[in-house]
């Protein structure tokens, strides 16, 4: 039997020791916003947060978080530094297909719960184990940096380049 936290929750299974984190997490507790993304811990779609630290929990046995406490994206918000990285997120337009996006999120909020204020070469370091196919990453960047500054609310808006104006919801009239 392994005993351990998921999101505040008190986990107790019988489930084998060898089953990774991530299956678990999908499969038993339908906590389907950790994503599959290569099975060895090369892209960081699966990364969760076991005591704190940001983990790969596609090769993470249940065996090896016996007893710790596990947070995943679906409460990441409930934090007061989870919370700032999803606005910064929304107020910086980070996310393009978004299959990555929730282990992003996480490895960003590990970094700021660490540091708040890294320098680009630090973001760079934290995020280095984060594979983006949409080539996010200047957008995710910038998110960090909104979310270290604190209220993405009030932060400038960067639309990415060659992304159209929104429409005027007021028509032109015309000139008679």
């Amino acid at each position: 039997m392994v005993l351990f936290t998921v999101n505040g929750e008190r986990i107790s299974t019988n489930v084998d020791p060898s089953t990774p984190l991530l299956w678990f997490l999908r499969d038993n507790l339908q906590l389907t916003g950790t994503k599959y993304g290569c099975g060895m811990a090369l892209c960081g779609a699966c990364t969760v947060h076991v005591n704190g630290e940001p983990m790969r929990s596609c090769s993470t046995p249940l065996s090896a978080v016996a007893g710790k406490r596990i947070t995943t994206i679906e409460v990441i918000g409930k934090s007061p530094v989870g919370k700032k990285v999803q606005d910064a997120w929304i107020a910086e337009d980070v996310v393009q297909c978004g299959y990555c996006q929730s282990g992003q999120i996480m490895a960003a909020t590990a970094l700021l719960s660490k540091n708040k204020a890294p320098t680009d070469a630090q973001i760079d370091e934290a995020m280095s184990g984060n594979i983006c196919r949409c080539g996010t990453y200047n957008r995710v960047r910038a998110a960090i940096k909104v979310a270290a500054g604190g209220n993405a609310a009030s932060a400038p808006v960067t639309k990415p380049a060659g992304k159209p104006a929104a429409a005027s919801a007021t028509p032109a009239k015309a000139k008679a």
